[in-house]
């Protein structure tokens, strides 16, 4: 089965609150990666801050995109 039509079908037995639960989940993830792997948080806080700033604008502009042009 391809991957898109995988995620397509389970997408509609989504509720509206399970996607924020998903991006609670990696952000909590996240932050346990940072404080318990050593490695892990050299690797995230070795990066300048605007790298961030860059990869964010990158990753909003599809949604900004869909919100305000389509």
């Amino acid at each position: 089965m391809n991957c898109i039509k995988f995620i397509e079908k389970y997408v509609k037995k989504l509720k509206w609150y399970d996607i924020p639960l998903l991006k609670l989940t990696v952000f909590f993830a996240t932050l346990f990666l940072v404080t318990a792997w050593a490695g892990f948080r050299n690797f995230v806080l070795g990066f300048e801050w605007y790298w961030y700033l860059v990869l964010a604008v990158i990753c909003v502009i599809p949604l900004f995109k869909k919100m305000f042009f389509d």
